[in-house]
């Protein structure tokens, strides 16, 4: 089992000998002046990953309502434009680079006409898995959490219906449990019936805990330690031939190392 962790859980020293997998969160990596990147923090940042031997994947930048999320790096693929694909095309070519299993990115917003939304981002999704064919990288579209209403690819049905209209070996599924505790209501049930409707597309793991309800707190989405809330990793049993990496999204070392054991418990035959 390949147990990883976002870039925003802690220092790459810390992290070490808890992980042995990082997601370079790029909003969050501080590489980029504006629109620009900054090569030279990036390659910094590269070193000490390659010092650790970590492996490593790429979360692409996305929409974000939150404030301390930098604007220009907003990035609605049901809604993309030169500035949208430039983007994505520089996280995808640094996945190449580095040979990152799979490059994250999010669905998109639903506009004032949700078939319209999800038609428009099936196109743009079409195109950027023919860039990361050329690049030899695999995209993990990743469901997102039904608390907030104007979120497409909450659903399963939703998930793979994209996946499926885009039709390529470059995109498949990054599965949150998280977001998908919320869509399902903190109902175990639901949540393993989701777990089979998606299995089949599935690369990749995101993993964190919640209460599966709204809240005001980032619409329930509150990226807490396995263990902290209701999800259910049991379910994860249900991936029996998975052999990605079990990414711990979550806020700090200490969440972390709980979340290891309790995935490691959760999974014990």
């Amino acid at each position: 089992m390949i147990i990883g962790a976002s870039s925003f859980a802690g220092p790459l020293e810390e992290l070490k000998g808890n992980v042995d997998s990082i997601e370079l969160y790029i909003p969050k990596l501080g590489v980029y002046d504006g629109l620009v990147l900054e090569k030279d923090k990036l390659d910094r940042i590269l070193d000490e990953i390659s010092v650790y031997e970590f492996e490593s994947t790429i979360h692409a930048p996305y929409f974000a309502a939150d404030p301390k999320y930098p604007p220009v790096l907003r990035l609605d693929t049901a809604k993309m434009g030169r500035r949208e694909f430039a983007l994505m095309e520089e996280s995808i070519t640094l996945a190449n680079r580095i040979g990152a299993r799979v490059v994250v990115m999010h669905p998109g917003r639903v506009g004032q006409d949700r078939e319209n939304s999800f038609s428009s981002m099936v196109e743009n999704l079409g195109l950027l898995a023919s860039t990361a064919e050329d690049y030899g990288v695999m995209l993990g579209l990743e469901n997102k959490e039904g608390t907030d209403p104007l979120n497409l690819c909450c659903e399963a049905e939703e998930l793979c219906r994209a996946v499926e209209a885009v039709n390529s070996g470059n995109l498949k599924v990054t599965f949150d449990i998280g977001h998908a505790n919320l869509t399902c209501g903190g109902d175990p049930e639901k949540l393993k019936r989701f777990v089979r409707l998606i299995r089949e597309h599935i690369v990749h793991l995101h993993l964190h805990d919640n209460g599966g309800q709204w809240t005001e707190k980032y619409d329930g989405d509150e990226h807490m330690a396995p263990g902290k809330g209701c999800v259910d990793f049991s379910a994860l049993k249900l991936l029996s031939g998975y052999r990605g990496v079990y990414n711990l999204e979550v806020f700090s070392l200490e969440d972390v190392r709980l979340g290891k054991n309790i995935l490691e418990n959760a999974l014990k035959p």
